[in-house]
């Protein structure tokens, strides 16, 4: 499996492909072993990355997000998270992993030791490539649920939220985060052209505000896009650009989705 991974990495020309492609791969990997373990019959995959794989979003990116939908008797997060390793090890990865389960949201760090040298992309061999894993066991209420097959890489059987759900919250995500992450500027303007009458589960999306306290009017049926717009238009869109290009497929794309066309399309 490692050297699968490596001759990925080999076929791409641009170092930042190179990082794009194996993180992608070690990705696919671990949801695999998440499968595997039966870890999709009570968490579900949601954010950036559930979009990348489970709809084609054109850009890569970088953590692994679930929320729990319902408690598991006998399920351990720490057990689970060292079997994931011994697998990686067995398919020939350095790899170790550090976890906190003490906290509402659980979360993980993958480190693996030597890819980065092994594919050229340090010269150092001891520095570590990591992936991280959270999994929020109190999410805000009222997601919507799917399964899906997908084969990338590998076929998984995937639990995760919703097309309308997925919206949600990346409409909270706009709304509530307390920095600029362009990331999600891209994403926003992604899903609008892709999907022009798409509405948000607002449920959801009240549900996810309340939580973090959120002291305006909750956005509703008709007037979510003036929200949205309102957040769009005062963010400076040089920060969205250099944020999200590191990550994208094809470069051309900062170019389609500007701040003006995004507006737009709201």
């Amino acid at each position: 499996m490692k050297d699968y991974c490596l001759e990925l990495v080999s076929k791409q020309t641009l170092a930042n492909d190179k990082l794009n492609v194996m993180r992608e791969y070690l990705q696919a990997y671990i949801l695999k072993c998440m499968h595997e373990y039966g870890m999709f019959r009570f968490t579900a995959f949601l954010g950036g990355t559930a979009l990348r794989f489970l709809y084609g979003l054109g850009r890569f990116s970088e953590d692994l997000d679930f929320s729990l939908v319902r408690q598991e008797s006998g399920y351990s997060f720490a057990k689970s998270l060292l079997q994931m390793k011994e697998d990686l090890i067995a398919a020939g990865y350095a790899a170790e992993v550090t976890y906190n389960d003490e906290k509402v949201v659980n979360h993980a760090f993958f480190k693996f030791s030597g890819l980065l040298y092994e594919t050229g992309l340090s010269p150092l061999k001891s520095q570590k490539f990591s992936i991280k894993l959270e999994i929020d066991t109190n999410p805000p209420q009222g997601a919507g649920l799917q399964t899906l097959i997908i084969n990338k890489y590998f076929p998984v059987s995937f639990l995760a939220h919703d097309l309308e759900s997925l919206f949600a919250g990346k409409l909270y995500a706009v709304l509530s985060r307390e920095y600029v992450k362009g990331r999600d500027y891209f994403d926003l303007g992604w899903y609008l052209s892709k999907w022009k009458d798409l509405n948000p589960n607002l449920n959801l999306l009240a549900n996810a505000l309340h939580q973090t306290k959120w002291k305006e009017a909750v956005p509703t049926k008709d007037t979510w896009r003036q929200v949205v717009y309102k957040a769009v238009y005062n963010i400076d869109w040089n920060i969205v650009k250099k944020d999200v290009e590191n990550f994208l497929e094809n470069q051309a794309d900062l170019a389609v989705f500007t701040k003006e066309n995004v507006l737009g399309l709201l």
